[in-house]
């Protein structure tokens, strides 16, 4: 991973609380984690979302809703986190030797991508035992998570297809590494010249054929995750239009 670079806009706004939404899952213990469990468990295709830096907020819970909606999969949204969250802690902007301290230590004892990687597979290894109808799994992460699908799409990946949106840290090796379909859904944050070249190595790249790459020029670094501000019209448009697409990509390829 020594080519990952931090997005600016992955730590420079702290996320948007909304309550208006009621979640329509159910929570399971799986693996140890706190899983949030929409869609049917009888079926026979399986998609693990993965939260964000702020864990699994109303937003993704919603957005995770609408997957299962959409796809009639077993979506799973595990709290990776354990319950530890940066929410309310005034991190952002990291304008001060503090806050930036802060958070190298909520990364380094809660949030590594490495951990997070070895997580996510408990998390498949353990639901595939208690959900035994599934025969295919899929990955989609946001944000931080979107570095986790990255780094689960490599090979021997255990899962049929994987994506993100706005995903936080990329790093060219992880896109050429990629070797299952994998949706990319940028913001305008992501749009810079390193994120360019992934995506271009991400589409060109015969071991992940069948995958997605678009940007959503109007949208910020978060747009549907805990960033996501569902009052505003132009941002709740497009988080439903990136989960339909989403929804799409995985109901055709998850069979």
């Amino acid at each position: 991973m020594t080519d990952a670079v931090l997005n600016p806009a992955c730590c420079s706004r702290p996320a948007v609380v909304t309550g208006d939404y009621t979640p329509k899952g159910t929570y399971e213990d799986i693996a140890g984690f706190k899983t949030y469990i929409s869609g049917p468990a009888t079926s026979t295709a399986a998609l693990i979302l993965i939260h964000d830096i702020y864990g699994p907020v109303t937003q993704i819970l919603q957005g995770a809703d609408r997957l299962a909606a959409a796809t009639g999969q077993l979506i799973l949204t595990p709290d990776f986190f354990k319950g530890k969250t940066i929410v309310g802690q005034n991190l952002f902007p990291m304008d001060t030797e503090e806050k930036k301290e802060k958070m190298g230590k909520f990364f380094a004892e809660v949030a590594g991508f490495e951990e997070g990687t070895k997580s996510i597979l408990a998390i498949h290894k353990a639901a595939g035992e208690k959900y035994s109808s599934v025969t295919t799994w899929g990955a989609f992460g946001l944000c931080w998570g979107g570095k986790v699908t990255a780094l689960a799409s490599a090979e021997g990946s255990l899962f049929k297809a994987a994506g993100t949106a706005h995903p936080g840290r990329l790093a060219i090796e992880e896109a050429e590494a990629i070797t299952i379909p994998y949706i990319c859904l940028f913001s305008k944050d992501e749009d810079t010249p390193l994120g360019q070249e992934y995506g271009k190595i991400l589409m060109s790249s015969p071991k992940a054929k069948g995958s997605v790459f678009e940007t959503y020029g109007t949208m910020h670094h978060g747009w549907m995750g805990a960033r996501a501000n569902l009052e505003d019209e132009e941002n709740a448009k497009e988080y439903v239009r990136g989960y339909e697409q989403a929804a799409e990509f995985f109901k055709a390829l998850l069979v």
